[in-house]
């Protein structure tokens, strides 16, 4: 297996099942020199066993020579052409100069080659590899991807591995698999095991330098060991590169010494600053005596590249190479002369880097600027380089005070921007350098909410309880911040012991009579009540609360706490306001780790709300960046809400698939979000009138350790399965603080609810049918179109039951129609259902046959009925005779027909 390329090695593997099912699939892996591109293509030819092999490369020496790359790969089958179509054995026995032509057709060249490797994949379903295809000659290239491009029906897996150079290897039609740098973990774990013994603040700077590319990662990790175990490791810094090996070098220093003197000094000041521009570069070059026309050799050996306004180095090797051939002294002229040059405002922190560069040893003054730079990074939403600014801040303080908060405000960017490892790591650095509680509150809350993904909520709880108790006394703001993760991730794990821990403190707060905060807490106090079955002591403080979040000056964490709040009292459109306003001020501020977080909520208010299409979006987006940050937890707690979604579409396969992957995570760690995805799975059930089985799996949803959070809104759905499946007493015991949750936060959609569950357990019609006319009333302008629809398809089978036939039709249309529009099949299917039994049955129009064919199936079918063999009509539309075969296939049940013979009798 390779470091980090899990995806893109399941993307291989896919391409390779495919081939082998019959179903041609074709890749291009591109590229920087030393991506991984070639690992990847030994991988695929690793895991194509059993597969025919057909294997090429290109060669850049013979890039000119006309169909030379092509005659390689198909050599070993030449003696197969006699079996081609006559003009394309011709033509390719032209292009190999196996007969005298005027000039190989390269249309028929291709479609030689289509066919030829069809023929032999029809034998053994097989695998083209070309690696190095940017030196592929231009008629070899152009044969192959003509050929590529139409495989279809094919056993053929194709893949080209590209690098990336001046004049791009255009693949127009084909997947493309860009390989960027590998993800943070794996290149650590790449790192660790290819160069072992880096100290942390090493390995940090390498994998920051290197950008994840593999061989530059490998090359600056040993060169960087080398340095620290001789005692030559630079000051860590952010505008220089660090020192690359011998044989690196080797391959670019050669070139470099034998610049002229001139010529290399600019080189090291191009080096030293990357984003600096042409002008800049040679105005520090001025200081140094020196002129764009030194710059000439350097071109001219194709070292670099210059336009008006850039000047790039032609690998970024080269550029370290030329940074680290300069001495000390001459690296440290050049950032002091930067820091001169570097005047205006615009500038300031790139003129503060380079004076951080220039500094051997601590200076307040330095430290300060970087301090002022970091506050700039944090205002522009970098967080990374807030982090990095307060690290090197701390790196040049005199005072072990002031290192302790700058390593402090470090760790804390470091997790806002989702590197917790490296969070962690500052957070255990700032503990040790300092008594002060009130940064080693901080550092410790750092480190819980890092223990939320690596352990569980319970522990991130215990956790900040812990900071919390250090600062409760003296400074009862910061331990307001501190007790709200506490409270949450109590919340979160179900485990009311934690959350009640976290009231006590709050309770014990002596925050200023006009203090904001006050409002919050009196929040979180009140969850302890609600969580409990308490609302009517609660509502009031979380409806405050979630009043106040609305406004701008409130941060994520109490705006995702507010938004909880507002989960819990059914007011799903502003949770849903508040957590776009949160999502704004985390991508703005590159909060990263925020985000996943947000988008969970957002997520289940839309989900709650009946807003299925823009849940998956929030969802699909919250999966795949916490799959990238590595953090498995929200993957699981996302993926609940992807359960649910699955099961309203009718994906009972998926749903349960993804549940049976989710729920030994989220039992032990998130059951709030367990019980949404137990809740989602009775959905599927009660929609299919699986009733038992609902009241079964939903009676722990209801009755469990987060019965009265979000998930007392499944109390209708177990009154209703508990009703029609005959269990009416299961249905009475959960009725109770439902009604006590619907009356308390005064919601019409809870109230509509709570007449859907009173109409379904009425014994009198007359009962019955207001409690249903007043839900619908209810229902106008509140919550959304799939709640509406339930209460809807309900009250229609009810009147359907009762023979009030146009009564029923009226709910019941209006309820499949909604169902349709939010895409909730299965109930939109068990309303057709009900249709049907009155009657209605819509009829199905035919229209003209060919509108349903693709227009390639059009005109195989059209050769077909004009008799023509799969071959010849292959021959005639450059596909292979097997792709022939399943366009066919796929198009006689859109025409009616089952056999060939029937399609000359169509008018087409």
């Amino acid at each position: 297996m390779l470091a980090g390329r899990d995806s893109e090695q399941a993307e291989i593997e896919g391409l390779l099942d495919d081939a082998r099912a019959g179903s041609s699939r074709s890749l291009v892996i591109r590229g920087e020199a030393g991506i991984g591109k070639s690992a990847l293509v030994e991988y695929a030819a690793t895991a194509a066993a059993g597969m025919r092999m057909v294997r090429g490369v290109g060669v850049e020496s013979e890039a000119e020579l006309a169909f030379g790359a092509l005659h390689l790969l198909l050599y070993p089958y030449l003696d197969r052409l006699d079996g081609l179509p006559g003009p394309q054995e011709a033509a390719l026995r032209a292009a190999f100069g196996q007969i005298e032509a005027p000039e190989a057709n390269r249309f028929l060249v291709g479609a030689a080659t289509l066919t030829l490797l069809a023929e032999l994949a029809a034998e053994t379903p097989t695998l083209v590899l070309v690696d190095d295809a940017q030196w592929l000659d231009r008629s070899s290239s152009d044969a192959l991807l003509f050929a590529t491009r139409r495989f279809h029906a094919d056993p053929v897996a194709v893949v080209f591995a590209v690098r990336e150079t001046a004049s791009p290897f255009a693949t127009p039609g084909i997947d493309a698999l860009r390989l960027s740098g590998l993800p943070r973990p794996a290149a650590t774990r790449l790192l660790a095991e290819r160069v072992a013994g880096l100290t942390v603040p090493g390995c940090e700077r390498v994998l920051d330098e290197s950008d994840g590319n593999p061989l530059a990662l490998i090359e600056l990790g040993m060169a960087r060991r080398a340095a620290e175990r001789a005692g030559h490791a630079d000051p860590m810094h952010e505008v220089g590169p660090l020192p690359v090996t011998r044989r690196v070098q080797e391959s670019f220093r050669a070139q470099i010494t034998e610049l002229p003197t001139a010529t290399s000094t600019l080189l090291l000041i191009a080096a030293a600053d990357t984003g600096a521009g042409v002008d800049t570069i040679l105005s520090v070059g001025a200081a140094f005596g020196l002129t764009a026309a030194d710059l000439e050799p350097a071109e001219h050996a194709d070292l670099v590249a210059m336009s008006t306004d850039a000047l790039t180095f032609r690998h970024p090797l080269i550029r370290a190479a030329a940074y680290q051939q300069a001495a000390h002294h001459q690296r440290v002229a050049v950032h002091e002369a930067f820091a001169r040059v570097l005047t205006a405002a615009a500038d300031a922190d790139r003129r503060t880097w380079h004076l951080a560069a220039a500094t051997t040893e601590p200076d307040e003054r330095v430290a300060t600027e970087l301090e002022h730079t970091a506050r700039r990074a944090q205002h522009r939403g970098g967080a990374m380089a807030v982090s990095a600014a307060y690290d090197r801040a701390a790196r040049l303080s005199a005072d072990p005070e002031h290192r302790a908060r700058r390593i402090l405000m470090a760790a804390r960017a470091a997790y806002d921007a989702g590197r917790p490892d490296r969070a962690d790591r500052l957070a255990s650095e700032a503990t040790a350098l300092t008594t002060d509680n009130g940064i080693r509150a901080d550092a410790t809350h750092i480190k819980a909410q890092i223990e939320y993904e690596r352990t569980s909520p319970a522990r991130d709880a215990e956790l900040a309880l812990r900071a919390a108790e250090l600062v409760v006394a003296h400074d009862p703001e910061r331990a307001v911040y501190i007790l709200s993760e506490a409270a949450c991730c109590g919340r979160d794990a179900g485990r009311r012991d934690l959350l009640e821990r976290a009231v006590g403190h709050f309770g014990s707060l002596r925050l200023p009579d006009d203090s904001p905060l006050r409002r919050h807490v009196a929040a979180q106090i009140a969850w302890a009540d609600f969580l409990a079955g308490r609302p009517e002591a609660a509502v009031g403080a979380m409806a405050e609360q979630l009043r106040v979040a609305r406004g701008a000056d409130v941060d994520c964490l109490h705006k995702i706490v507010a938004a909880f709040s507002g989960v819990m009292l059914a007011e799903d459109a502003d949770t849903a306001a508040i957590m776009d306003a949160a999502l704004d001020e985390a991508r703005s501020t590159g909060a990263v780790l925020w985000i996943p977080y947000s988008l969970e909520v957002l997520a289940l208010a839309r989900l709650l709300n009946g807003q299925f299409l823009q849940a998956r979006t929030a969802v699909a987006e919250g999966v795949s960046l916490a799959l990238e940050l590595e953090m498995d937890t929200e993957v699981a707690v996302l993926r609940a809400v992807e359960v649910w979604l699955a099961a309203i579409a009718g994906d009972t396969e998926r749903a349960r698939a993804l549940a049976a992957d989710i729920e030994p995570l989220l039992s032990q760690r998130h059951p709030a979000h367990a019980a949404l995805m137990t809740w989602g799975l009775a959905i599927a059930d009660l929609s299919a009138g699986r009733f038992e089985s609902v009241v079964d799996a939903l009676d722990g949803v209801c009755t469990g350790p987060v019965a009265h959070d979000f998930p007392i809104r499944a109390v209708p759905d177990q009154v209703e399965a508990a009703i029609r499946g005959g269990f009416p007493e299961r249905a009475a015991a959960v009725l109770p603080a439902f009604e006590r949750w619907a009356r308390a936060i005064r919601n019409p959609l809870g109230a509509a609810l709570l007449h859907r569950c009173h109409a379904l357990i009425a014994t009198a019609d007359d009962d019955a049918e207001k409690h249903y006319r007043t839900a619908l009333e209810l229902h106008e302008g509140h919550g959304g179109h799939y709640d509406r629809a339930r209460t809807q398809l309900s009250f229609g089978e009810w009147l359907r039951r009762r023979r009030r036939r146009a009564d029923a039709r009226v709910q019941l249309v209006a309820a499949m129609e909604a169902f349709d529009r939010v895409g909730a099949r299965d109930w939109a299917d068990r309303t057709r259902v009900e249709l049907a039994a009155l009657g209605e049955r819509p009829a199905e129009q035919r229209g003209d046959p060919l509108k349903l064919l693709t227009p390639q199936e059009v005109q195989v079918v059209r050769l077909a009925a004009a008799g023509h063999s799969n071959r010849e009509i292959g021959a005639q539309l450059f596909l292979s005779p097997r792709t022939v075969g399943h366009h066919l296939y796929k198009a006689y049940p859109k025409l009616g027909v089952t056999r060939r013979i029937e399609l000359a009798q169509l008018e087409l």
